[in-house]
């Protein structure tokens, strides 16, 4: 089959070839693991694992395990049922995640990538056009296409300016099947704002706890934004629930019921680093989930 041919295939047919036992947890609003729409253009797992906890220069705590052991890990969470992989080129977790990944379905699952255009945080001073860089995510992915892709921890509320041309390269990436989605993670609330106003949009990544700990501002002056986000039809990526690993059981749990009761965080992004980790959120994230409030109850 031509390249061409087979990404058309895969993304368009991607509903009706998911796996049967993710396709029954999709209907289980309780499941931790289940699938729910993020934005307008995808359905993906409600828990995934993050690649990048103290994460620089394409190093993090999950690359710093080791092959070996970040290996065993990344088998443990899909295992568990995560779905969701959370990479960015900052992290260099994108070869890991590929070799843990091969020979399984791949519309069974989903990756989330970053771009990195700042100065400093990567080993070469260049930083090359959107299409040349997911050239490469996809070459040590090993993958045909990447589910959404993200410019990695914007600051400045003038970003959709600075990087229309990489936006404009994103969205004819998104025409050929390379690119699902793509959007911004945002790490101070004027990116924020320039993030829910800005059409280009499909999905958030957002620091969100109620200890603002590892947080832009205050969480009355965030989650206006995200509703206004969510409310605009862009998915929301709720990350830092867990304050970078401080928060003891009780606050990461006071955490996610948090974000759950706002009902504009869709998916919510662990960095987990053992397997331990794993299985406790994952407990902990379904018993608030069959707690939440349901819509229309």
């Amino acid at each position: 089959m031509r390249r061409r041919d087979f990404l058309g295939t895969s993304i368009a047919g991607s509903a009706g070839l998911l796996l049967a036992d993710t396709m029954a947890r999709a209907a289980d609003s309780t499941d931790p693991v289940g699938l729910v729409p993020l934005g307008k253009h995808l359905k993906v797992c409600r828990l995934g694992a993050g690649t990048g906890m103290r994460g620089w220069n394409r190093s993090t705590n999950q690359t710093r395990l080791g092959k070996e052991k970040f290996e065993a890990l990344l088998h443990h969470e899909y295992d568990q049922g995560v779905r969701l992989f959370d990479c960015a080129d900052l992290y260099g977790s994108h070869p890991f995640v590929g070799r843990v990944l091969q020979g399984k379905p791949r519309e069974g699952y989903q990756i989330v990538t970053k771009l990195w255009v700042k100065e400093g945080g990567l080993p070469e001073k260049e930083r090359p056009d959107a299409d040349v860089c997911i050239k490469r995510f996809l070459k040590e992915l090993d993958m045909e296409y990447l589910d959404l892709v993200q410019f990695h921890c914007m600051t400045s509320g003038k970003w959709p300016e600075e990087l229309r041309k990489q936006m404009d390269i994103l969205d004819k990436l998104k025409e050929q099947g390379l690119v699902r989605a793509h959007g911004v993670s945002c790490h101070s609330v004027d990116a924020l704002k320039a993030a829910a106003s800005e059409p280009w949009v499909d999905v958030i990544h957002v620091r969100i706890n109620p200890f603002k700990v590892s947080t832009d501002a205050a969480m009355d002056e965030v989650m206006p934004l995200v509703k206004q986000a969510h409310d605009a039809g862009k998915g929301i990526i709720g990350m830092k629930l867990n304050g970078e690993g401080r928060f003891t059981p009780e606050q990461r749990a006071e955490s996610v019921r948090f974000a759950l009761a706002s009902g504009a965080v869709d998916v919510i992004i662990a960095g987990f680093e053992t397997g331990a980790q794993v299985d406790e959120f994952k407990t902990m994230f379904a018993a608030d989930l069959a707690a939440a409030p349901k819509k229309g109850g």
